[in-house]
């Protein structure tokens, strides 16, 4: 197969990328546009061709549970996860399973083939977990699938929660996670964090924490897990999700947290839409944003991208797998819609991504790589924001695995001129 009249990232004019079977075979200039002469061609029509997306931070144990067995009426986090353990008592095999399953299609059909999902493992009978493990399996020929074991309810405040997190990752999960924010004590937060790198280092797992969490300036954990990850030297594998307490540190305190993040070489992800919903409720007027500072992050050459969290469930109502509209709504939130930043927004949702999940060789469009990539509705990052554009063509292990086609308007008559 080969795919003609692309763009590509970074590059000008078009290009013909070949396929041979599971991989990349060349990506070859052409002078000008050509026309398809092959069935088994596919014409990118001069739009963007990029490997495809990533999905970097998503439940998809608790998604499509929104209103079960009651809404979260206040909007907040923590009501979230009252609503959460009500839901989880409930929770089945294969409950989950299809709720995963309709999920990852709703993420297929928006071009993402790599995904890391968070699981609950506060839970003795690992349903969640065990069920996603199979769910891993099942859907390979869909997406590479990534599992947090994730303590919802806490490790060192949750009872057998050390044994729990020690089960799960011999179970098969991939990432070692914490909720260093949402123990009872500091010295229970910094605790957990010190057992979970001490797990990840001995069974060589990545790390993925969802670390301050909170509008609560004092709640400084994220500057532990980076110390933490500096010593060992284990900052590539390491991940703090969502870090929104550091927007409202105040800058003296975040110009010496910088220097240690930097050092530490840790990634972060943010889910500005989530954020932003759940975040700055205990604020009258003024209220603050509730995200972390991404553009600062970005810009102080440090890893950041952008993750969905959450679709239809107790924390977050909305959501539809299309991680474009989470690009799109982040550069606002995050005062990131200048001309530098939205000529190379899409690397949020790819390339970042990517290095967070520590994918290396398995991403990227490059000959010898994985036949996988998508073919795009524009032809630069700029337009496909500000078209809201969408993923027409998902192409897997060399294999079309998803098409689009795109609404197609119809304009009668002309507009009345003066």
């Amino acid at each position: 197969m080969n795919i003609l009249n692309a763009r590509l990232r970074g590059k000008t004019g078009l290009y013909r990328i070949e396929l041979d079977g599971e991989r990349i075979a060349a990506i070859v200039s052409q002078p000008t546009a050509i026309q398809p002469n092959d069935g088994s061609d596919l014409d990118a029509n001069q739009n963007l061709v990029t490997a495809p997306f990533v999905e970097p931070h998503i439940h998809l144990d608790a998604t499509l549970t929104a209103g079960e067995p009651a809404w979260n009426m206040s909007g907040t986090l923590f009501e979230g996860i009252e609503r959460w353990a009500e839901r989880k008592a409930v929770v089945t095999h294969e409950d989950t399973k299809v709720r995963a399953r309709r999920t990852i299609d709703m993420l297929v059909d928006h071009g993402i083939q790599h995904v890391r999902t968070h699981v609950d493992v506060t839970d003795p009978s690992f349903a969640a977990l065990k069920a996603m493990l199979e769910v891993r399996e099942e859907a390979r020929h869909l997406i590479d699938l990534q599992i947090v074991a994730f303590p919802q309810e806490g490790i060192e405040s949750f009872k057998n929660g050390r044994a729990l997190m020690t089960e799960a990752i011999a179970m098969g999960a991939d990432v070692v996670g914490g909720i260093p924010h949402f123990e009872n004590t500091r010295d229970q937060g910094v605790e957990s964090v010190k057992f979970l790198m001490d797990l990840a280092e001995r069974t060589g797992c990545l790390v993925d924490v969802h670390c301050d969490e909170t509008d609560d300036p004092q709640s400084r954990f994220l500057e532990v897990l980076a110390e933490e990850a500096r010593v060992r030297e284990m900052g590539e594998k390491v991940t703090a999700s969502h870090t929104v307490a550091m927007g409202s540190y105040d800058n003296a305190y975040c110009s010496k947290l910088f220097r240690l993040l930097k050092a530490s070489k840790i990634n972060f992800v943010s889910c500005p839409t989530e954020s932003i919903h759940l975040q700055g409720r205990f604020d009258t007027y003024p209220k603050r944003r509730g995200v972390t500072r991404v553009a600062e992050i970005d810009r102080a050459g440090m890893n950041i991208c952008f993750g969905q969290d959450s679709i239809v469930d107790p924390w977050y109502p909305l959501g539809n797998g299309n991680i474009v509209r989470i690009l799109e709504a982040g550069l606002h939130i995050c005062h990131m819609l200048g001309y530098e930043d939205l000529q190379r927004s899409l690397d949020l949702i790819t390339d970042n991504s990517a290095r967070t999940l520590h994918l290396g060789e398995r991403y990227g469009l490059e000959v010898g790589r994985p036949a996988n990539l998508v073919i795009l509705s524009a032809p630069d990052d700029y337009e496909m924001v500000r078209s809201q554009g969408q993923v027409l063509t998902s192409i897997r292990s060399g294999k079309v695995l998803m098409q689009r086609t795109p609404a197609r308007v119809e304009r009668f008559g002309e507009v009345a001129r003066g």
